[in-house]
């Protein structure tokens, strides 16, 4: 049990580290000159720098130790956090946001040692429980950052957050098992094999197609709705738009649920509900500009559809091969994280363009596409 709840802390504290930006990019650009329609790509870099290290470093867990492979990317983040919070101009800006992004990779190295460490008959309900700790921190990051940058302004979000990790680190030196894993294929081989994981698995790749959907919907929403609030009419504060996410830490609520709906063989209309639940989200929101109780119950409904599906995702993905656990989380994680940098990318230019219906409406269409997907996918079983 302190296990799980270090594995939870840790994965929230740095899957946090994505999100602090969304609600401070127009504090971040006015500090450093950035355009008001490049604000998003702060944003965008981090997520990107995350799928790099889904990609090239998660992997490492199916043949190197664990624990160490965990600790040393941890270190990494922290120095690249202090590298961020001193970023003295544009270029430092993005390069340190590029290599967080990366090194916060170190949270999706933990959850597959999770399940690894789990009985059989309780891994959905374990690794629900971690991704609680993981989302909590993804849904506690925006109203975090928000709050404290009224005070610290935006660096010392990211000074304080690299304290953390700090600490989580040392506590995770004296308590993290080792764990050998027993795969012996050389680093470029198990990259390669990436890609054939993802066209061979048919369960990988529609689990990953549907959540790259979601997660670029729930992009959208949590970096345009802070822009939104801090406009007319309502004018928010820092302050304000951290109270406004808090509505979204409901959501922390669905991963526990969702594990053991997963575990009880309800993965099939759980996925359907949770797209759904996006769709209509995004529906009410259309009306945000001018009803804040629109908005709010958008964002309950955005964070409780996407957190749901992702655990769904994870459940059906570690009960394919043991043995490849972190390949598949990989995989699994960088697919749907380039949907989130697309939905992030796309906020600020669409929003200028459109407005905020036009985020909106592709809000809907993105688990609407998913949801045609599952339909489509599901009945012919491929």
């Amino acid at each position: 049990m302190p296990l799980t709840v270090l594995f939870a802390f840790s994965c929230g504290a740095l899957a946090a580290n994505l999100y602090y930006a969304q609600p401070l990019v127009a504090l971040v650009g006015a500090d450093t000159g950035l355009p008001v329609e490049a604000e998003s790509a702060v944003v965008t870099v981090a997520q990107i720098g995350y799928a790099i290290g889904l990609v090239f470093l998660v992997p490492l867990g199916d043949i190197v130790e664990n624990r160490l492979l965990i600790l040393l990317t941890m270190a990494a983040n922290v120095v690249s956090l202090a590298g961020l919070a001193l970023a003295p101009g544009l270029s430092a800006l993005f390069l340190m946001m590029l290599v967080v992004g990366t090194t916060s990779c170190a949270a999706q190295m933990i959850v597959p040692l999770a399940a690894n460490l789990a009985p059989e008959a309780e891994r959905g309900a374990v690794v629900g429980n971690v991704m609680s700790g993981l989302l909590g921190g993804i849904l506690l990051a925006r109203p975090v950052a928000s709050f404290l940058a009224d005070y610290v302004g935006w660096r010392g979000v990211f000074g304080l957050s690299a304290g953390l990790i700090a600490a989580l680190a040392l506590a995770s030196l004296f308590m993290l098992p080792t764990r050998v894993p027993q795969g012996e294929r050389g680093y470029l081989a198990l990259i390669r094999s990436l890609g054939s994981l993802f066209i061979r698995e048919p369960v990988l790749r529609r689990r990953g197609l549907y959540h790259a959907s979601m997660f670029a919907a729930f992009s959208l929403f949590w970096t345009g709705a802070p822009i939104i609030l801090m406009r007319e009419p309502f004018n928010f504060t820092p302050t304000d738009v951290a109270l406004f996410a808090l509505a979204g830490v409901l959501g922390v609520f669905a991963a526990p649920v969702a594990g053991r709906l997963a575990d009880r063989g309800h993965s099939h209309v759980g996925t359907i509900v949770a797209l759904s639940m996006v769709i209509v989200a995004f529906g009410g929101a259309i009306f945000g500009t001018s009803s804040f109780i629109a908005l709010l119950i958008a964002a309950v409904l955005v964070d409780l559809g996407v957190q749901a599906n992702l655990v769904f995702g994870q459940r059906e993905i570690y009960g394919l091969a043991p043995e490849i656990r972190n390949r598949l989380n990989a995989v699994y994680m960088t697919t749907f994280f380039v949907g989130g940098a697309i939905g992030s990318a796309l906020t600020s230019p669409v929003l200028e363009a459109f407005g905020w219906v036009g985020v909106c409406v592709l809000g809907m269409a993105m688990p609407a596409a998913a949801l045609a997907y599952f339909a489509l996918a599901e009945g012919r079983g491929g």
